[in-house]
């Protein structure tokens, strides 16, 4: 049975921008070495296959993994490979058919084709200019500001006995005045399963990770006290506090890929704002016009 939670670890608001970074540069995707799983570097120029006569690379092979991460995902590391050879072998041979019915000359495809083009672009963009940014030093002054900024809460360690009754709760109190082991009469009289295992350890928790009764009666004890029974929706709990602190910030370590997406989006803002001075942006829908704005503002505010 679990009474608190787990605290979420609080850095910039990035929702919106792990959609912008992941169309920049496909973050999370599986990459050709990831398909392979080859020890060695991989040369983008090396033919796996040829449709036709017309050679199928590791680089096809890279950009189709890019493409279709999310099924990617689903399968076996070791399948990867010969699935993204196979959609490319189709891929060839539909392509040519297309050529053959004359698709490639009509407007709408040259249209695509120019979208085509602007997306592996910007992903080269991003990748050369944006994504190199996330650098040691770069991570080391995120970590150096959050560190600056974190604000220390109060944390209680403490023990609990859950019983069904009060008067049931009433009498283990009075064992342990008597001066029985509270672990021990956690594992043969605790209701909380995992009591049999930790001995009633709830491990360090803040306020607000806690049933309200529990926690009132915790972070008003002295430390080494046993309270009298407390009931909550659980049940009623005799508690023994163990120790209190206050909370220190994670490591880098701990928040590191956190910390790499905080600083990549950033540099991202940054220069994409700067590109985009000067640029004559026209949208005549006001109400489209004045969507992209309020997007354009949330994720300035989410890259502070």
């Amino acid at each position: 049975m679990k009474f608190h939670r787990q605290p979420a670890l609080r850095l910039a608001t990035l929702g919106v921008s792990t959609l912008i970074l992941a169309a920049g540069l496909g973050l999370g995707s599986v990459r050709a070495q990831d398909a392979a799983a080859p020890a060695a570097e991989i040369n983008p120029l090396t033919v796996v296959a040829t449709v036709g006569g017309e050679p199928i690379t590791e680089a096809d092979i890279s950009f189709a993994a890019e493409d279709l991460a999310q099924e990617l995902q689903q399968m076996p590391a070791e399948q990867r490979k010969a699935f993204l050879v196979t959609v490319l072998i189709d891929m060839k041979v539909m392509a040519n058919a297309a050529r053959v019915e004359k698709m490639d000359g009509t407007d709408l495809f040259k249209q695509r084709l120019q979208y085509l083009e602007d997306r592996a672009l910007r992903r080269a963009y991003f990748g050369e200019k944006i994504a190199t940014g996330v650098t040691p030093e770069a991570l080391q002054a995120a970590y150096d500001t959050f560190k600056a900024s974190f604000q220390g809460q109060e944390e209680v360690h403490a023990r609990h006995i859950l019983v069904a009754s009060e008067d049931e709760a009433k009498a283990i109190k009075a064992e342990l005045d008597g001066g029985k082991d509270f672990a021990q009469l956690a594992q043969e009289k605790s209701t909380d399963p995992s009591a049999k295992q930790n001995g009633g350890d709830l491990g360090f928790f803040a306020k607000g990770m806690m049933v309200k009764p529990f926690e009132d009666a915790a972070f008003t004890m002295e430390v080494g006290a046993i309270s009298n029974p407390v009931q909550s929706d659980f049940g009623w709990h005799v508690i023994k506090l163990e120790e209190k602190r206050t909370s220190q910030p994670p490591s880098m370590e701990q928040i590191a890929p956190q910390l790499q997406q905080q600083v990549m989006f950033k540099n991202f803002e940054d220069q994409v704002a700067a590109l985009k001075a000067g640029v004559a942006i026209e949208i005549p829908d006001a109400a489209l016009a004045e969507g992209v704005k309020q997007q354009t503002e949330q994720q300035a505010s989410q890259a502070q």
